[in-house]
């Protein structure tokens, strides 16, 4: 088989890259693409923190992040190897982590903070997208997320944004984005807004890759 289409997703908290990759996924089928997200490979420490400690250990940064074992899977994946690999939960006790079957595709779509940051996974890419959203914006947007889906407080989510999540966009993320082959700016909450960009990249995709 010919060697699988990388995109690599990179997006801040609060940029709405989730929304973003929901909607780019609507364009295929399971056959078509397959998604590996550097969420699932958090070393695990939250299930041994006081709720104290959790507030104050960082997430946003790269050592956190298993990011060999991440770049065998993509290997694996290259390689048209199925992976399994736990669901990470965000250290929610309440919540009962999936094991996911990540199937190989002729797109193979990596997701995540620190993918342009991690060198030997930005090689790589052949296609990199960036979204994008102001800092207030995104700060409303992990506000809501924070404090709906994950129990924090909004004492909490204050804290990790100024002193853990800006910082840490400002080193490993920001720097790549005049790199990447498209940024998308994602400051409104107009679903067809996003649709449209979604609707442009998959078109050019299939033209690209599945034709």
């Amino acid at each position: 088989m010919n060697k699988p289409y990388l995109i690599g997703i990179a997006g801040g908290s609060g940029s709405g890259k989730t929304f973003f990759l929901k909607c780019f996924l609507e364009h295929f089928t399971a056959d078509e693409v397959c998604l590996v997200s550097q969420d699932d490979y958090y070393i695990p420490v939250g299930h041994t923190m006081t709720a104290e400690e959790n507030k104050l250990y960082n997430f946003d940064l790269p050592s956190t992040i298993d990011h060999k074992h991440f770049e065998e899977d993509i290997h694996q994946l290259m390689n048209q190897q199925v992976i399994y690999k736990k669901e990470y939960t965000f250290n929610n006790s309440n919540a009962t982590p999936k094991v996911l079957e990540i199937k190989p595709a002729p797109i193979i779509i990596v997701e995540g903070l620190f993918i342009l940051h991690f060198k030997t996974i930005a090689e790589l890419l052949d296609m990199t997208i960036f979204i994008d959203a102001d800092e207030n914006v995104a700060l409303t947007r992990r506000l809501k997320r924070d404090l709906n889906e994950r129990g924090y407080s909004n004492d909490d989510v204050t804290y990790k944004w100024i002193n853990h999540v800006v910082p840490s966009y400002k080193e490993y993320l920001l720097p790549y984005r005049e790199s990447c082959d498209k940024v998308v700016i994602n400051n409104t909450n107009i679903a067809e807004d996003i649709i449209k960009i979604t609707d442009d990249i998959s078109a050019e995709l299939r033209e690209k890759v599945l034709a």
